[in-house]
């Protein structure tokens, strides 16, 4: 089976065959990372302007990629949300209309459940459940149980900041630019992980929610305390690197922890797995494969475009949900809750 997958959720215009859930055929990505650079963050209006001008291409050179026409496509499936809702807008219309046109099912998808479903890309092997997943991107911090296809249980959330969040604003803080991740990752190699001790925020014994922002603060003030800065001196740019490393030992620390005591709640548990636009870090990847038990499969999307968000992750998901979701010409509501 053939899906066309559409993600516009927030500053990627992407547009994706799958087929059977797992072999990718074409996976596009037009990014507005240099656009929203500009700015030191996403702008809603740009974004959806982006989306606007980029879904046509974008949706023509998928088909292309994959060397198929639209008479080869068994459905499509669109991200419906959460994301902000003049780029959701976007997608949803595009797949509604081409849906309409062709007479063909539309699969409305969950966005976190789409990052899930990013580690059965391009995988051969079964994958055993029940599965503990952490996700961890820009605006969400899960642990979810998945018990079986379309069969989730959130047992841990953000309070406030995700992890994503947290990094891009530290990036901003340190004048580092946007995205955050890759950057404050790369410095971090060469920086001194102990110089700051920053807050571990576990937040009350065993709780299995996140809590960044008090973080957040506590790099602010320490780049308030180094007073006046010169970007060209050699100080502030040890303090950066410094800053950097110190600031993901934490998020690292904290995320791959309370990950381990979700396991040791949830004995059955076959395999855990990353996903999520930061499941791309590899200080993260390493802190759980040494944490984690011998016998407990460690999955993690097996390429860097599956992390962040695309439409590949969007017709996987799909394949697996649409027998849950009654599909005929167009599926306005999901029962898929996060």
């Amino acid at each position: 089976m053939k899906i066309l997958g559409i993600e516009t959720s927030c500053d990627e215009t992407a547009v994706a065959v799958v087929e059977d859930g797992k072999r990718v055929l074409c996976n596009v990505i037009a990014s507005q990372i240099d656009i929203h650079a500009l700015t030191g963050g996403v702008v809603p209006e740009v974004a959806a302007r982006e989306h606007v001008m980029n879904i046509i291409p974008a949706l023509q050179e998928a088909l292309s990629g994959a060397g198929v026409a639209w008479n080869d496509i068994d459905a499509l499936a669109v991200t419906q949300g959460p994301g902000l809702i003049s780029s959701l807008v976007v997608g949803t219309v595009t797949a509604s209309t081409i849906s309409h046109v062709l007479n063909k099912p539309l699969i409305p998808v969950q966005h976190i459940v789409g990052h899930i479903y990013a580690n059965w890309l391009e995988t051969d092997t079964e994958i055993q459940f029940p599965v503990l997943i952490l996700t961890v991107s820009g605006g969400h911090n899960e642990l979810i149980l998945m018990k079986g296809h379309d069969d989730f249980e959130v047992i841990g959330e953000t309070l406030d900041d995700a992890a994503g969040e947290a990094f891009d604003k530290v990036a901003r803080l340190l004048r580092l630019g946007y995205p955050g991740g890759p950057v404050i990752s790369k410095l971090a190699m060469d920086g001194d992980s102990e110089r700051f001790q920053l807050p571990n925020m576990y937040l009350s014994d065993g709780s299995l929610d996140f809590s960044f922002s008090g973080l957040k603060s506590a790099v602010l003030r320490e780049v308030q305390a180094f007073g006046e800065i010169d970007e060209s001196s050699g100080e502030w740019q040890k303090f950066q690197k410094d800053m950097a490393a110190s600031f993901q030992r934490v998020v690292v620390e904290v995320l791959s922890e309370k990950l381990m005591w979700a396991l040791e709640r949830h004995s059955d548990v076959k395999e855990i797995h990353l996903a999520g636009g930061v499941s791309a870090n590899l200080a993260l990847r390493e802190a759980i494969l040494a944490k984690k038990p011998e016998a407990v499969v460690f999955r993690y999307p097996k390429s860097l475009e599956f992390c962040t968000d695309n439409a590949a992750m969007i017709a996987g998901a799909a394949f697996f949900v649409k027998s849950n979701l009654e599909v005929q010409n167009v599926v306005a509501d999901s029962s898929m809750e996060l």
